[in-house]
């Protein structure tokens, strides 16, 4: 078996506590990803902040083979079930955070298949990574990477009478179902295969060169 790139070991959930049958969801899956000192180098670049946003989508449209996309547009960008015509999750378009050994991007929830009526507009899916060593001398370097989806009001949990039954069927399915997914996703950084964005907001532009991600601290959306 050839060996990976980098190591990855997922963590333990962070307890969030029961789901209430009104109030809004967390979630958060977090992994220690362990890679060479020139790895380290290579990828602490804003370039790759974007390219493991891209990676994330891309992963869940390989696992669904196909059926679950991503639709880019200018101002959003929105999951879909095998059409357009079955929008699952509709964001505004990312928001990136760069700063010293912290990288963010986070996209807010405007609406969708899945989002309840009172929740629109309201929750967000972020994607952190920071940096445990400053990577400068020829040791392995470790990264934490998490990923949260916070203040979520789920469409499948109902209201009123029923979502004392909605809660448990939310966390038998969907909850479950994304949690096993994320997981899938964090081991899937071994790889370090980071696809590029087609947007490349954050690629260098042609004969720019940036150094890493504290180089733009203080950059804003993009």
């Amino acid at each position: 078996m050839r060996k990976t790139p980098a190591r990855v070991t997922v963590l333990p959930d962070p307890e969030t506590g029961p789901i209430s049958t009104s109030g809004a969801v967390k979630s958060v899956q977090e992994a220690m990803v362990e890679m060479s000192a020139e790895q380290y180098r290579r990828m602490w670049k804003p370039e790759y902040l974007e390219r493991l946003a891209r990676s994330y989508w891309a992963f869940l449209t390989k696992i669904s083979l196909g059926a679950i996309r991503v639709a880019y547009e200018p101002s959003s960008r929105t999951v879909v079930f095998i059409s357009r015509r079955l929008p699952l999750l509709r964001f505004r378009k990312p928001e990136y955070t760069i700063g010293p050994g912290l990288g963010q991007v986070t996209w807010r929830i405007e609406r969708g298949l899945l989002v309840a009526r009172n929740g629109r507009g309201q929750g967000m899916l972020r994607i952190s990574v920071r940096s445990l060593a400053p990577g400068d001398g020829p040791e392995d370097v470790c990264v934490r990477v998490s990923t949260e989806i916070s203040n979520f009001y789920p469409f499948l949990r109902g209201g009123g009478w029923f979502a004392r039954v909605g809660v448990r069927i939310y966390s038998a399915t969907q909850m479950k179902i994304h949690t096993w997914v994320t997981h899938g996703f964090l081991r899937s950084l071994a790889r370090l295969d980071l696809p590029r964005s087609p947007v490349g907001a954050l690629a260098p532009a042609d004969g720019d060169s940036v150094e890493d991600l504290e180089a733009i601290e203080g950059e804003g959306s993009a």
